[in-house]
């Protein structure tokens, strides 16, 4: 079991203590690794991480090439991935359910030279991340939802160039998301149709929008009731590149992050989760 301390500002560390209970309960030996990850896995039938999507995404990117099965327990402030592969299910049902369930494949995704497992956000998303990056955040939305209140009237949108296959799309943009996962942000449903598995991401874009505009269509979106609006282009790609007049500020699985370019690729049946 492998632990981020600092995941839901300690809340973490609770469920780590809650899993060695059950795990002495149903006599299954572990090692829990909080501080100093090991190098490698190698001997371990199972992997239990308990944190957020920061924590899952700081892990695939130590652990690329890693092939023992993986079971994410909700730690973190958004756990966007766990909600995906879980739903809505307290630790102890998940615990019991999980010893019983297969492994399975999951895909991932390359955005330059790091990895994602949930979603890469530009423009609009990328900006809330920025604003997010150096505070605590609380649990679920509620900062995300804090932020993108006071964002969206003074976010100017940024011009950008997406190409996929042989499309190049150019303009205004607000957002501009690709996504493995359905939702971001602790629960907005940004690629409701999104499945983790089908070898395909999810581009999702969202024209340039007037703040009242922003304001309206904003439970719209939290909801995923956007993709047949006029406005949102919604396509399944492989690999996109995206360019700007500006430097791209982005968010990489919740983490911010910037770039001039994004080159975004596919990672099919990257990772094994019991789900």
């Amino acid at each position: 079991m492998v632990c981020n301390p600092l995941a839901g500002s300690g809340f973490a560390l609770e469920v780590v203590a809650r899993l060695e209970g059950l795990l002495h309960q149903y006599s299954i030996p572990k090692t829990v690794f909080i501080h100093d990850w090991p190098d490698s896995f190698s001997g371990f039938s199972d992997i239990y991480l308990v944190g957020g999507d920061g924590t899952l995404n700081f892990f695939i990117n130590k652990y690329p090439d890693i092939n023992v099965p993986l079971v994410i327990f909700k730690g973190g402030t958004g756990n966007d991935f766990h909600w995906l592969l879980y739903g809505e299910i307290d630790m102890v049902t998940q615990f019991k359910k999980v010893l019983d369930l297969p492994a399975r494949p999951v895909d991932c995704g390359r955005c330059n030279n790091r990895l994602f497992i949930n979603g890469v956000g530009a423009g609009f998303e990328g900006a809330v991340a920025q604003a997010l990056s150096s505070k605590k955040k609380l649990p679920g939305k509620t900062s995300y939802l804090i932020t993108i209140l006071r964002k969206i009237f003074s976010y100017r949108s940024r011009h950008f160039t997406i190409m996929t296959g042989d499309k190049v799309i150019t303009g205004k943009k607000l957002l501009v998301d690709i996504s493995n996962g359905r939702r971001a942000g602790g629960g907005f449903h940004v690629a409701p149709e999104a499945l983790a598995n089908d070898g395909w991401l999810d581009l999702v874009m969202s024209a340039s929008l007037t703040s009242i505009r922003r304001l309206i269509y904003l439970p719209v979106i939290e909801k995923g009731k956007h993709l047949g609006l006029s406005f949102i282009t919604h396509l399944p790609v492989k690999a996109v590149r995206i360019q700007s007049l500006d430097i791209i500020q982005y968010h990489l699985d919740g983490e911010y992050a910037e770039a001039a370019e994004l080159d975004i690729q596919i990672r099919e049946q990257a990772f094994l989760f019991r789900y």
